[in-house]
């Protein structure tokens, strides 16, 4: 019985795509948040944030997620986002 229900948990798991979607689209929300803020960064900090959290929006919709999550962390890294 358990077995079946293993079986069936990871078969749906496995179809479904928004399985694997990380948690990119949270972080975005959370780096927009933060300059909405104006926080007190350099243009050049300012700058690398859009950057960073541009190219991580595209990752996010190319499908390659863990590049998303780490590209955006490094805009949260210098925003100080916890």
């Amino acid at each position: 019985m358990i077995r079946i229900h293993t079986a069936v948990a990871a078969a749906l798991l496995a179809l479904s795509p928004g399985a694997f979607a990380f948690h990119c689209p949270a972080d975005m929300k959370k780096i927009d948040a933060a300059l909405a803020k104006n926080p007190k960064l350099s243009a050049a900090q300012m700058a690398e944030v859009k950057k960073l959290r541009a190219d991580g929006e595209a990752l996010h919709k190319a499908g390659k997620h863990q590049e998303s999550v780490d590209t955006l962390a490094k805009a949260m890294q210098i925003l100080d986002i916890k």
